[in-house]
């Protein structure tokens, strides 16, 4: 990992930066994740509301809950990765989703990153008043289990979704 990387809320002034971080990901044709970063960023000052709405519970598509979205960045302000912390969880998200979704833009990972990004998110689920996180990955993910893992994750079971995908399930005490 290069430097020195914190997370911040989604703001306006890193419109082309976050653009860059999407269009990456788009480009490259993998799953995004965290799912929110799949929502179209045009206008982004619609996006950037929509995130600000979302974490004061206000606007919420059905089946949502309050959730908050946080950037990680470098030094640069480089968006390095992104973070979905929900702030409670639905049935969906207790059998598949968990409390944090987290993901790495593909030119930077293997550096040690989302470790980095998952102990970052696990801070905020603390302050937020969380005792146990459910945090989850496709079975296939070997990285992402690993770093659950690296951050204290406790595997508890895996949940077969309705698509067949196996999704491991681990718990972090805080």
């Amino acid at each position: 990992m290069k430097g020195n990387v914190h997370l911040i809320k989604p703001t306006i002034k890193l419109q082309d930066e976050y653009l860059s971080f999407y269009e990456e990901w788009k480009d490259s044709g993998e799953e995004m994740i965290p799912r929110v970063i799949k929502r179209e960023p045009y206008p982004f000052k619609e996006l950037v509301q929509f995130l600000r709405d979302s974490e004061s519970g206000e606007n919420l598509p059905d089946s949502y809950v309050p959730h908050s979205t946080y950037w990680l960045v470098n030094e640069g302000k480089k968006i390095i990765g992104a973070v979905n912390i929900r702030h409670e969880l639905n049935e969906k998200l207790l059998n598949s989703g968990g409390h944090i979704g987290y993901g790495i833009r593909p030119s930077e990972r293997r550096k040690g990153y989302a470790t980095r990004l998952l102990t970052l998110a696990l801070e905020k689920t603390k302050e937020m008043g969380l005792k146990k996180v459910l945090v989850c990955c496709n079975k296939d993910n070997i990285g992402s289990e690993r770093t659950i893992l690296k951050n204290g994750g406790v595997f508890e079971n895996e949940y077969i979704e309705d698509d067949g995908n196996i999704v491991r399930r681990f718990w972090v005490l805080l």
